[in-house]
């Protein structure tokens, strides 16, 4: 194979770069901190016929056993954070490569809501359009206003609207429609300057019920709120701490329509108010899926060999130590298997298989 400039190694183990430490090794590897050298690495691939996986962040991802028989770019693009003020409103580009906690926390410090509740959550700024990152309130999705990326089809890069993204919940098109098109580079979010932190999930609204300050929270005040609170579930990745070998929550939150609900009464033989829900768009509702585990008898700490359920939150299937992706699939399809005979509901995984 011709050689590149950039650096290409061979048999390089995958599990590392993931939250799950979980994956064998990808056939070659390497990675690109510009993209001048993303598209060195995406020309490599082509002249030697190879298989392309992009790597961020590792924290939504579930790589099997055999590896990866390809070229695995891992995006280490990491420029300066560059913020434009527009009148009432300020942008902020951030590469692809950037710690999305890091961004969140600087947005905070300086005041600005907009991603405070989305603090804590692991992997980089690249990711996060392509699922549409969201937690105790808030989405991405409302304060992204472009994505730069590669455009795999036409081989230039671009940059996408926030309207041309077609954002959903946990989707976008970068994960749906056009999954294997476009590699992100950097993310522009607007952020009206104007507007102050909105605390309508539950656990935020204890947490501050006796918050005595004089004023209301500050949106580095939430920053540090959400990071307590989801190191309390094990959702915050702690080295050394086994519930944080996770990929986080393994399972969306499954739209369904009404009826579903006297369904799932009639095999629990409870109340369908008694159902916890909330509406979702063109009026169908969203159930909690943790609460489907949990009735289906998979509850908190539940082991099934080499993987489990994290001791602290539902959602979180964990590598109990040296678990395989075998292990943690056949945990996938007992629960998955469990819950649709049950309730007759199909979970969605959210962690990307390559």
């Amino acid at each position: 194979m011709q050689t590149p400039t950039i650096r290409v190694q061979e048999q390089v183990a995958l599990a590392p770069y993931t939250t799950l430490r979980i994956g064998g090794p990808a056939r070659y590897f390497c990675e690109v901190t510009s993209e001048v050298e993303l598209l060195e690495a995406i020309q490599y691939a082509r002249r030697n016929n190879l298989k392309v996986f992009v790597l961020g962040g590792g924290s939504n991802l579930l790589i099997g056993d055999e590896g990866f028989d390809g070229l695995v770019v891992r995006i280490a693009i990491d420029d300066p954070i560059k913020a434009i003020p527009d009148g009432a409103f300020v942008d902020y580009t951030a590469s692809a490569g950037t710690e999305w906690n890091a961004f969140v926390l600087h947005v905070c410090e300086q005041g600005i809501s907009g991603v405070e509740c989305l603090a804590g959550i692991p992997g980089s700024i690249g990711g996060t359009p392509v699922q549409n990152v969201g937690a105790y309130g808030q989405e991405v999705a409302g304060t992204i206003a472009a994505v730069r990326a590669f455009d795999l089809e036409v081989g230039a890069f671009v940059t996408l609207a926030h309207d041309q993204c077609h954002f959903a919940y946990r989707s976008s098109i970068f994960n749906t429609t056009r999954r294997h098109r476009y590699i992100v580079t950097s993310v522009t979010f607007r952020f009206d300057t104007g507007v102050r932190p909105i605390l309508t999930y539950a656990d935020l609204q204890r947490h501050f019920a006796d918050w005595d300050s004089g004023a209301p929270p500050t949106p580095l005040d939430v920053y540090h709120a959400v990071r307590s609170i989801r190191h309390r579930k094990g959702m915050l990745i702690v080295e050394g701490e086994a519930d944080c070998r996770s990929a986080g929550s393994f399972f969306k939150n499954p739209i369904v329509a009404p009826s579903i609900l006297t369904q799932i009464a009639s095999s629990l033989q409870i109340a369908a108010d008694d159902i916890p829900h909330w509406p979702a768009a063109d009026s169908l509702i969203k159930l909690p899926a943790a609460w489907l585990l949990e009735k289906a008898g998979f509850t908190k700490g539940f082991t099934m060999g080499r993987a489990g359920i994290s001791s602290r939150h539902t959602l979180a299937l964990i590598n109990r130590g040296h678990a395989t992706a075998t292990d943690v699939i056949a945990l996938r399809d007992a629960i998955r298997g469990e819950v649709l005979n049950r309730f007759g509901i199909q979970l969605e995984q959210e962690p990307v298989i390559p």
